[in-house]
């Protein structure tokens, strides 16, 4: 059903990044993989190249909060597949402790991410349109007591994603732009919520986050 496409991946290491690469490559797409995690990536890509045929997968090293880094990404994957399909904006943290960074990367790196894409995927621009789909949360549609920072990025996601498309419609760029807020999923993400290197001053809520993950079963 992709078969021809190209699709970036962000935080394609592990978790949901991870799994949107593998269901994308299962039906038939080429993908890149964006992550800070070097050594992670360059074993995913080795794997799934075995797995779906050689020179499928290509994993590019990218800190999505570095201009820099994210920029320079986009344009290697452009220099190889010379074109960009559908972009995944998955990269996110929880980090109440460290909440700028939580910011950096969840909401000004989203931005960043959505922007390239869509610069190369526009009509206005000579391109053929495509898809993007930002990443959020159900912190995208309620409250998470324990991490207010990182609730605020995931309604942020939702709200730019909103409007986003709107303007898309509007002015006939040709690109779709969607918001995805998952429920829980077991990733290296959700213990973030319980430690309190991560939780900081919030780390008295915890046992409200617990109750949440009670309430959404972790899939």
């Amino acid at each position: 059903m992709l078969k021809g496409k190209v699709a970036v991946v962000s935080g394609a290491a592990q978790g949901l990044g991870k799994a949107f690469s593998h269901i994308l490559l299962e039906n038939g797409a080429q993908v890149a993989m964006l992550d800070v995690n070097e050594a992670v990536g360059q074993e995913l890509q080795v794997q799934f190249n075995q797995q779906y045929g050689s020179d499928r997968t290509q994993f590019y090293k990218a800190d999505v909060s570095s201009d820099q880094q994210f920029t320079e990404a986009f344009q290697k994957i452009l220099s190889k597949f010379s074109r960009i399909d559908i972009f995944c904006n998955n990269a996110g943290i929880a980090d109440e402790k460290h909440w700028e960074k939580t910011i950096s990367i969840n909401l000004t790196g989203m931005v960043k991410g959505t922007y390239l894409a869509l610069d190369h995927m526009k009509k206005q621009n000579g391109g053929n349109g495509g898809v993007i789909i930002n990443v959020a949360s159900l912190a995208g549609l309620g409250p998470f007591p324990s991490a207010p920072v990182y609730t605020a990025t995931k309604h942020g996601v939702v709200g730019f994603s909103r409007a986003l498309a709107a303007a898309s419609q509007m002015s006939g760029y040709g690109v779709r732009i969607n918001a995805l807020c998952p429920s829980f999923v077991r990733t290296a993400l959700i213990d973030s919520f319980k430690q309190e290197d991560k939780t900081g001053q919030f780390h008295n809520m915890v046992s409200v986050t617990q109750s949440l993950l009670d309430k959404f079963p972790i899939i």
